[in-house]
């Protein structure tokens, strides 16, 4: 096994064929024979908590793991990957696809777009797509290690066998985002900045609640923005198959974080509590940010400031901004950190008008405990 411990994150497109293509800031890519297990330490000042009385103290976080347990999938069975060739594979792109992607493509009108030729645009959409789900990996990695932690922190005993089964369930995404990438994209690219910090803040914490606080609100709520959306645009069958599932358990994570949130914050002292809002939209800041992809307008050599400005102008990440908000206010203000102090900074993002919103604490058991079922999303 050769392990190559880094300082910093690899900044490097990853491809699987070898083909040379350059970093999108500086250095050459990594190709498959460079790349065995590159390794960033992270030093943390984790304090574990045994539980020794084995109670279970609330009913609907312990069905939420019956749940989990009931609604297990597998990736290399559930997730039907021959329904689209590999991307080595693939067949010359047919003309109304290549319509479908550059005759309606949003950015058409931009001068940088416009003065591509169609093969470039072409691989714009690849670069494009790639670096998104890249993004979907190295959270759903982040989420693998912070529920791992909190297996050991988390004081309750219900709390320690959640945190066990999420465990497992993100082994699972970051299986299958990866497998896609590999086998239908062809390439990776480097984890976006803000996600980076936002996973070490979070990671790198002594206090069980924040880390809960930062993946189960923040993290899974803008995991599962984000995957709704790629999941009503894409046309892939299979990529549409392994949205469905990760959601189907992304929903339950969710869920999960507010109801056993909701008690402790309770628990806290006042400073205690501003702390947590504090963080929380300091999250929320980075997470708005989460999927503008500078690195491929880095690559493609767009100004960077300039075509972020122009994103947001064509409404680009509209939709997924309302999603993020739509969710994650509504839940915030549920488990007590939409507090006065920080509602004013909300207020200026222009978000409160979600915060009477649904919660994901109000729990549908009848949606939750439906059985899988692919055929629904054909």
């Amino acid at each position: 096994m050769s392990i190559t411990y880094v300082e910093a994150t690899p900044r490097k497109i990853r491809v699987f064929d070898g083909e040379n293509i350059p970093a999108p800031d500086t250095g050459e890519p990594m190709t498959p024979d460079q790349v065995r297990h590159v390794a960033e330490i992270f030093n943390t000042p984790l304090t574990g908590a045994y539980n020794w009385d084995y109670h279970v103290a609330d009913d609907r976080i312990h069905k939420l793991y019956e749940l989990g347990k009931e609604l297990n999938w597998n990736g290399s069975l559930d997730v039907h990957w021959d329904q689209t060739p590999d991307w080595q594979d693939a067949p010359p792109m047919t003309e109304a696809r290549k319509h479908e992607l550059l005759d309606e493509n949003p950015w058409n009108g931009y001068a940088p777009w416009d003065a591509m030729t169609d093969e470039r645009k072409l691989e714009f959409v690849r670069h494009d797509q790639a670096w998104s789900l890249s993004q979907f990996l190295h959270g759903e990695q982040g989420a693998l290690l912070v529920a791992s932690q909190l297996t050991s922190c988390a004081p309750s005993f219900n709390a320690k066998l959640y945190a066990a089964s999420q465990t497992f369930d993100e082994a699972r995404h970051v299986e299958v985002f990866n497998r896609y990438l590999q086998t239908k994209i062809g390439m990776s690219y480097p984890v976006n900045r803000g996600l980076k910090d936002l996973l070490d803040k979070v990671l790198t914490d002594k206090r069980w609640d924040l880390k809960f606080i930062g993946m189960q609100i923040i993290l899974e709520g803008l995991a599962l923005a984000a995957f709704h959306q790629a999941s009503d645009d894409t046309k892939d069958p299979v990529l549409k198959e392994l949205l469905y599932l990760v959601i189907r358990d992304e929903a339950r994570h969710v869920t999960f974080g507010v109801n056993y949130l909701e008690e402790f914050v309770k628990t806290l002292s006042d400073e205690e509590r501003e702390d947590r809002a504090q963080f929380a939209y300091e999250a929320c800041i980075v997470s708005r940010d989460r999927l503008i992809g500078t690195d491929v307008f880095r690559y493609f050599g767009w100004d960077v400031d300039e075509t972020r400005d122009k994103l947001v102008e064509l409404g680009l990440n509209a939709n997924f901004l309302n999603m993020l908000y739509a969710r994650i206010i509504p839940n915030l203000k549920r488990i007590g950190l939409l507090t006065d102090k920080i509602r004013p900074k909300f207020e200026e993002m222009g978000v409160l008008d979600y915060e009477d919103l649904s919660t994901d604490g109000d729990i549908d058991w009848r949606e939750l405990e439906k059985p899988l079922d692919l055929q629904q999303i054909a």
